[in-house]
């Protein structure tokens, strides 16, 4: 049995693309909430002066991250901005000094242990870079039961168009990706490492196993080039054949899924002190001049960033935050780079042309496509008729929003808009429900 999905476009356009470092930006505006949990609380204050790698806003709460200064300069002011999914968020914006002074506070962190290492990770900053934004120190925060983990899966897929970001890691930084198998191995105690990669990236293909073939415990596990391949539960069935239960997660099945460059970042943070300050991103798409992969500080505008790539052809139809199957579109260019941005796609009129909408036609190609089979008509019908207990029997909840059912329909319905909605409605009738039993007992 294989998990189901779809053949997009690669366009992987910018696979040759060496990252370049793009100049400092006049200012920087750093949201506190990029990551899923709660934001972080800024402990600066308008006037300060800030260095590289200065902490700026501590964690609030387990699940949640610290934030770090990405340029040196002067606090212009605490701002409220509105974020991509229409919600309102604290920022700290930073005047640069142009000189990107390195804190004094960037030391390489004493581990030795297990503990020791978790806390690192959590002071790093460090969330999911492939686009989902969990803080990683969760991930390995195991209550020193080590036993409950055998393998980990190395998330190198990256399956959507034009994102070559994860690509050129494994090309530029391969090294540091063994290093931080090296960490989880050492701490983790974990012997098992598989890396899965799509087989259109012959390059990085080569590059992991050259290293892997001088590791004990590494194997390159090369994939077909499918869409959602770089789906958590597609990839630890496709890499491990283990499925991950209804509602569980991969630690449920004994496997920690870890993004190809949030390791590499992991390993260079432990031997460095140095926070997560600056993202590599691709900077593509058809309203794009100049296509290609670059390091920006995190809080860098849309609009820098663009400028950086040649700038656009003509004003873009759309720009999104990632790529086009699971991007959200800006709602603005001068939205900042965000610590899980891997891609800023700008495209032309042409490109973002929306498709006329048709009625169903019930062929079932939305559920013969999903790859965690959920009937995406069904649950569009219990979303209309405001029916959350069938939501929840369709297991609404658990759709990771790919836009496969979207992009396979003939009649080009919003099904992967309506899954969402559908899942803000289940969140809302859970809370109900929470309540009711409170106040029962």
């Amino acid at each position: 049995m294989k998990l189901k999905g779809i053949r997009v476009p690669h366009k992987k356009n910018t696979a040759q693309s060496v990252p370049v470092r793009v100049p400092v930006p006049k200012t920087v505006t750093i949201p506190m909430s990029m990551h899923i949990g709660r934001p972080a609380k800024p402990v600066v204050k308008r006037g300060d002066t800030v260095k590289v790698g200065q902490l700026i806003a501590e964690a609030d709460g387990y699940i949640s991250a610290p934030i770090h200064a990405s340029v040196s300069g002067k606090v212009q002011k605490i701002d409220e901005i509105t974020t991509a999914m229409g919600t309102k968020v604290a920022a700290v914006v930073i005047e640069s000094d142009g000189l990107q002074e390195v804190s004094e506070t960037v030391q390489p962190p004493d581990v030795h242990d297990l503990t020791t290492f978790v806390d690192a990770v959590r002071h790093s900053g460090s969330v999911g870079l492939g686009g989902a934004g969990f803080p990683t120190f969760v991930k390995f925060s195991f209550n020193n039961d080590l036993s409950v983990v055998d393998a980990v899966v190395i998330n190198a897929a990256e399956c959507e168009p034009y994102i070559t970001s994860d690509t050129r890691t494994l090309l530029d930084r391969a090294d540091e990706v063994f290093e931080g198998i090296a960490l989880l191995k050492k701490y983790l105690k974990v012997k098992r490492y598989v890396i899965g990669i799509e087989n259109n990236k012959p390059d990085a293909i080569a590059k992991a196993r050259e290293l892997a073939a001088k590791t004990d415990g590494v194997e390159v596990h090369v994939l077909p080039a499918a869409y959602p391949q770089g789906g958590e539960k597609v990839l630890v069935y496709n890499t491990l054949g283990r499925m991950i239960p209804l509602g569980g997660l991969p630690l449920d099945e004994g496997v920690v899924v870890i993004n190809v460059t949030t390791l590499a970042f992991i390993a260079h943070y432990i031997k460095t002190g140095m926070p997560l300050v600056e993202k590599c991103l691709t900077v593509d798409g058809s309203a794009v001049k100049e296509p290609k992969n670059i390091i920006a500080p995190i809080g860098m505008s849309i609009a820098d960033v663009l400028e950086s790539a040649g700038g656009c052809k003509d004003d873009p139809a759309k720009v999104l935050y990632g790529g086009p199957m699971m991007g959200i579109a800006v709602p603005d260019l001068s939205a900042p780079v965000l610590k899980n941005t891997n891609a800023v796609i700008a495209m032309d009129a042409a490109e973002a042309r929306p498709p006329r909408t048709t009625p169903c036609i019930n062929c079932g190609a939305c559920l013969t496509h999903c790859p965690l089979r959920l009937d995406p008509r069904a649950i569009s019908k219990a979303y209309r008729q405001n029916d959350p207990a069938e939501l929840k029997a369709l297991h609404a909840d658990l759709c990771m929003e790919c836009g496969c059912c979207s992009y396979v329909c003939p009649a080009k319905r919003h099904l992967v808009q309506t899954n969402k909605l559908a899942k803000a409605v289940l969140r809302e009738y859970d809370a109900r429900q929470r309540e009711k039993k409170e106040g029962a007992k």
